[in-house]
């Protein structure tokens, strides 16, 4: 599998792993609107695992997957993010969503309804559900939120130096805690959708029929679960962290 060098062999290592990049790329489609292309994905993804594979070593500590699977995500959402695959009013509108969480979990103590959310947007809960729907592919964290207010970027300038890895730096702050708090705070039907999603690895279509609910419905809970999640870490996103 290693030549003499102490390097990946690069097309054994292509071959074996080109399904997990299709499987990664189905995985995330199944979250984005009908615009994003899976073979898109999977194209951006390939370059991700190529570049794995050209960075890769043995003496990274780290089986070659693990390390890969952050590479071929990382391609896929920076192939997103220059296609501008959510229109600007989409994600303006999910992040007044997510300042009427925060005010209304910090007034009740607790996280708020569907109703009170809506309500607190003045939108009936129909609109509010339809909003919800239209801002399916809603991500945790996005490039612009280690900007400062001068547009500078900040979190990165201190953290992606050379070739590290920002998110992993990220993840090895107390952000990785707070991220596992808010899960947890999180109500329960979303709490187990997220399960079901990001442990269990079940489409949205599955996660339905476990749940009792239409596959549509699931897409607007994971939507919220996401926006009441970037709600509650606001502070670490957009300041970056300590």
């Amino acid at each position: 599998m290693y030549t003499v060098k102490g390097k990946a062999d690069r097309d054994h290592l292509l071959e074996q792993h080109m399904q997990l990049v299709k499987r990664l790329a189905h995985h995330m489609k199944a979250k984005l609107p009908p615009s994003v292309e899976v073979d898109d994905l999977v194209q951006a993804g390939m370059m991700g695992l190529l570049d794995a594979i050209n960075r890769y070593e043995e003496t990274h500590g780290a089986q070659f997957e693990t390390y890969a699977v952050l590479r071929i995500r990382g391609a896929m959402l920076d192939e997103l993010r220059n296609s501008d695959w959510m229109p600007r009013s989409t994600r303006q509108n999910m992040r007044k969503v997510e300042t009427a969480m925060n005010t209304l979990q910090q007034k009740l103590g607790r996280a708020p309804s569907e109703s009170e959310v809506a309500k607190s947007l003045k939108m009936s809960l129909a609109e509010y559900q339809d909003l919800l729907s239209d801002g399916s592919g809603h991500q945790l964290i996005y490039y612009e939120d280690f900007h400062d207010e001068d547009g500078n970027d900040s979190f990165l300038d201190r953290y992606a130096v050379d070739d590290s890895d920002p998110l992993r730096a990220l993840l090895e702050t107390d952000f990785r805690q707070a991220v596992i708090d808010a899960i947890e705070a999180l109500p329960p039907r979303e709490k187990i959708l997220m399960g079901l999603y990001y442990e269990e690895e079940l489409n949205l279509k599955e996660i339905g029929a476990v749940m009792g609910v239409s596959e549509s419905r699931v897409s607007q809970l994971h939507t919220q679960a996401v926006a009441r999640l970037r709600a509650a870490l606001r502070e670490q996103l957009w300041t970056g962290p300590a």
